[in-house]
């Protein structure tokens, strides 16, 4: 069933997550938004909320880490990069437990605009040692990955957004740690989403396909450790590659995606995302038309490196 990555975390956390006794949650006064409060209706005991104090968030997480639980560190993703000195040093520089799962990424947020839209947090927190990044793309990969990122050993940051987004996954899919999924195979252009954007880079394939051109399509909801092996096979077969990702194109999926081609196999690529700018207040169609993030822009970009 479509639903909001943030409302499919919920799902999961008043369903399984808090059934784990070493799971705590930790929120920045927006349980209600992050729906964090589904875990606080199951087990208050294990919420806390330290209020309106980013860098409290992460040194109480870490502080529980340190203890040995398993805590899920929430807030909207701009504001969770007011802690990002307490993220670097606190808890990936040790190697904590830590699990930061933030709503409200990219530019699809509403009316809210330049001062919510955390285009740059991929980035930013790809850049710090032992620290995992996942995007969803859709309501059961979100529930997977918050499994997945609980049984792991390590610092994870989950990047879930506010709109409800289709359901793209096909029955029997499995979520593998540090691995994308072809969702739709080509020989011509390999189109590479992360995210919502993934089910843009599906339309777009579809609009290829009319013009004859055949698109591999590619999820990647683990932006680090990258598929290195996948977008190395889908280089070779296609030579052409498009990324896809709703946030900045300089050091987030884009910039994941050139460094293992330089590395293992050179192919011409384009970017879609933000290109190095801020975003500003509007309805998601109309950002997302804005900023060249629609699967029309997608089509375009790989006629383009095909040219």
């Amino acid at each position: 069933m479509a639903m909001s990555t943030r409302d499919a975390y919920g799902h999961v956390l008043e369903t399984e997550i808090y059934k784990n006794p070493d799971v705590v949650v930790v929120d920045a006064d927006i349980a209600s938004s992050t729906r964090a409060e589904k875990f606080k209706n199951k087990a208050p005991e294990r919420f806390f909320n330290v209020g309106i104090s980013e860098q409290d968030l992460m040194g109480t997480a870490a502080g529980l880490a340190a203890v040995g639980k398993i805590p899920l560190a929430g807030s909207y993703a701009l504001f969770t990069e007011r802690g990002l000195e307490i993220t670097r040093n606190s808890i990936c520089l040790p190697n904590l437990n830590v699990k930061i799962i933030v709503s409200h990424g990219g530019l699809t947020i509403g009316s809210d605009g330049a001062t919510h839209q955390a285009i740059e947090d991929i980035a930013l927190m790809r850049s710090l040692p032992n620290l995992s990044v996942i995007v969803p793309s859709d309501g059961w990969e979100t529930e997977e990955a918050v499994k997945a990122a609980v049984a792991h050993k390590g610092p994870v940051y989950i990047r879930l957004g506010k709109d409800t987004v289709p359901d793209i996954h096909p029955a029997g899919s499995t979520f593998q740690w540090g691995k994308g999924q072809i969702l739709r195979d080509g020989i011509d252009v390999a189109l590479i989403g992360t995210g919502r954007m993934t089910a843009a880079a599906l339309a777009a394939a579809d609009q290829l396909r009319q013009e004859g051109l055949e698109a591999m399509v590619i999820n990647m909801p683990t932006i680090k450790p990258i598929d290195a092996d996948l977008i190395e096979y889908a280089a070779r077969k296609t030579r052409h590659m498009v990324t896809a990702e709703e946030g900045t194109v300089l050091g987030g999926l884009g910039s994941a995606v050139a460094e293992t081609l330089v590395r293992r196999y050179p192919v011409r690529q384009e970017f879609i995302g933000v290109q190095d700018t801020f975003g500003e207040s509007g309805s998601s169609e109309d950002l997302l038309k804005k900023y060249g993030l629609t699967a029309d822009d997608i089509a375009a970009a790989a006629r383009k490196v095909l040219a």
